[in-house]
């Protein structure tokens, strides 16, 4: 991915802003989220519009939009934090400047719906951004809904993170390497055929993660992405969980939905990756800077080989 910029390090004290980009949320899901945030060391803010809502969005367009550019243009806040996925965040994507998202250098985390804005930042902005936990989500469940050694790494030091994730389940053998892109397949479907279109650079590593998808709506979504030519650019794939996306009753499950959807890629492909709509702890992952796969019979590596942020 040529000239992608790393966000600053995030620091114990610094205001981290928390938007709503997509759908409305429950006021104590938020409320324990920004307790973990304050626990973390950080203080979160927001203001009043956090609390719009428009039928199934947390607002209208505009006003979503607007709360992520006023965090983007405080120079008192260092990062952002989404609220919660759902459904919207691509919504917001005509009514943002990614110029503007560039030159603020700060680092967004969400994941689910918001990867539209994962896609848009790191692909159009050109700024590393994290595959991590929403507010109302991940963060509200505490340790035991989110990875807090991976997210402080990724978001504060400017180092490696090196190995993430354990050891994963090997789809198909390999080694294959350049920088970390995707998010959840929903999403990056449908954003074909947009001006916002999911076009990672060659020799991504393509990293995919869904939820409650039936097996062969994943081999269709697979399908769609392979027709438009993204995994003939990327050196490697790897999935997440597919929690809940096995057929009931013993019937076809998603990994070997998605492993013949892909019989035809050359490079390796993993599976299990503890991120995004997972079981357990959620990983956050950069995504823009360059990793390394390696799938052996007895066990997969996804290894983080560059910093995610810079010194503060």
């Amino acid at each position: 991915m040529p000239d992608v910029r790393r966000p600053r390090a995030l620091r114990p004290g610094d205001r981290l802003a928390v938007v709503a980009p997509a759908s409305p949320f429950r006021q104590d899901e938020l409320e324990a989220g920004l307790a973990e945030l304050r626990a973390l060391g950080f203080e979160p803010t927001f203001d009043e519009r956090l609390f719009e809502r428009r039928g199934y969005v947390a607002g209208t367009p505009e006003v979503r939009a607007e709360m992520l550019r006023a965090a983007w243009r405080d120079p008192r806040v260092a990062g952002v934090v989404a609220v919660r996925g759902g459904y919207g965040s691509v919504q917001l994507l005509p009514l943002l400047d990614a110029g503007e998202i560039r030159a603020a250098r700060k680092p967004f985390v969400g994941y689910s719906d918001l990867t539209s804005l994962l896609t848009f930042i790191t692909g159009q902005a050109g700024l590393v951004a994290f595959h991590g936990p929403t507010v109302a989500g991940r963060l509200a469940g505490g340790a035991a809904a989110y990875d807090r050694a991976s997210f402080l790494a990724a978001l504060c030091e400017p180092r490696p993170m090196g190995e993430v994730g354990g050891a994963l389940e090997t789809v198909r053998g390999g080694e294959g390497g350049g920088p970390l892109a995707g998010g959840t397949l929903t999403q990056l479907a449908a954003s074909l055929g947009t001006p916002f279109a999911f076009d990672p650079p060659a020799g991504a590593v393509l990293l995919i993660e869904e939820v409650n998808e039936r097996p062969y709506r994943i081999d269709r979504l697979l399908t769609q992405l392979r027709l438009a030519g993204v995994f003939g650019r990327a050196s490697a794939v790897v999935f997440g969980e597919l929690r809940g996306c096995d057929e009931e009753g013993g019937g076809p499950t998603a990994r070997a939905a998605a492993a013949e959807a892909l019989a035809g890629f050359r490079g390796p492909v993993l599976a299990g990756l503890a991120t995004g709509h997972t079981t357990g702890p959620a990983l956050t992952l950069p995504l823009g800077v360059r990793c390394r796969v390696a799938a052996r019979p007895g066990g997969g590596r996804l290894v983080i080989e560059e910093a995610a942020v810079d010194p503060a």
